[in-house]
């Protein structure tokens, strides 16, 4: 038996390889662009070799990079501010009812961002007698309207900042990001220890002075769950679920920040991804007086 020289038979077996590669692709050519790419990951979901939560990462991880700033930011009039200017007792009852970790500090006007306060520093304000919240402050991080989403998560990690002040062209206040929001376009919804518990908690009630009857609504609601605990009478013959009945109202898929009135009832999109909508709150309005008096 001859023996090929060690040099020879690893080029030989390279040449096979590329050669067998060259064939594979003439018979299953790679995809050469992100849709061509995409119907083989979903060729691939239908064979049961990728689940459906990967796929649907995938999908959010190409569309970040196609969303910007402004595509998802809670506006600039959906945004819990501090107003430093003021004594703390005027706005610590907001604090507490939204429950967030963070909030944009503004003195006088909301235009004049002047840091973020972290709701654990409050803390201080019932442990110390001289308490000064501008001392609390940590610097704001201010991103244009059109910055890439893509980018700024990679800003976002290597900074280890959570939110940034979304601002438009003029230097005015656009809304407020944050790496939750960004993370959510990916991985989708990200609960926390303030959502709802069971499936029986799709609707829960929310008190606010100066509001009617509001309620925190989970998207995946029936409208037939929703009519009985609202009192509404929306048609379930098109769509099953409110987050359905909200996408069809808009025409497009809902997104964070999103008001409109639906047969008498106010709709706030609080939380939504680049897929769907999945948090609403919901708030009766008050009748107007053509309807008392047909009534």
């Amino acid at each position: 038996m001859q023996d090929h020289p060690r040099g020879v038979k690893s080029l030989d077996a390279k040449h096979h390889r590329s050669l067998f590669e060259r064939l594979t692709a003439l018979i299953s050519p790679e995809p050469e662009n992100r849709s061509e790419l995409l119907e083989v990951l979903h060729e691939a979901h239908d064979r049961n070799l990728i689940d459906a939560d990967a796929l649907s990462m995938i999908e959010g991880v190409f569309q970040v990079s196609d969303l910007s700033a402004r595509d998802i930011m809670v506006p600039r009039s959906q945004m819990d501010m501090v107003d430093i200017s003021r004594p703390i007792e005027s706005w610590l009852p907001m604090v507490l009812a939204t429950a967030h970790s963070r909030f944009p500090a503004v003195e006088g006007e909301r235009d004049h961002v002047v840091g973020v306060l972290l709701a654990k520093d409050l803390l201080r304000y019932y442990a110390e007698e001289s308490f000064d919240v501008r001392d609390m402050l940590r610097p704001a991080v201010f991103i244009p309207e059109s910055k890439r989403l893509n980018v700024l998560l990679r800003d976002f990690r290597a900074n280890r900042n959570h939110m940034a002040i979304v601002v438009d062209e003029y230097g005015g206040v656009a809304g407020l990001i944050t790496i939750e929001d960004v993370l959510e376009q990916i991985v989708g919804d990200i609960e926390d220890e303030y959502d709802f518990d069971e499936v029986e908690d799709n609707i829960l009630p929310v008190e606010e002075p100066g509001h009617g009857p509001r309620w925190r609504v989970r998207a995946l609601t029936e409208i037939e769950q929703f009519n009985i605990a609202i009192g509404s009478t929306f048609s379930d013959d098109d769509v099953d679920t409110i987050g359905g009945l909200v996408a069809n109202h808009l025409g497009r898929v809902p997104r964070k920040g999103d008001t409109f009135d639906i047969d008498g009832l106010r709709f706030e999109v609080l939380r939504a991804d680049a897929r769907q909508v999945h948090v609403l709150l919901v708030e009766k309005l008050p009748a107007s007086p053509e309807a008392e008096e047909e009534a």
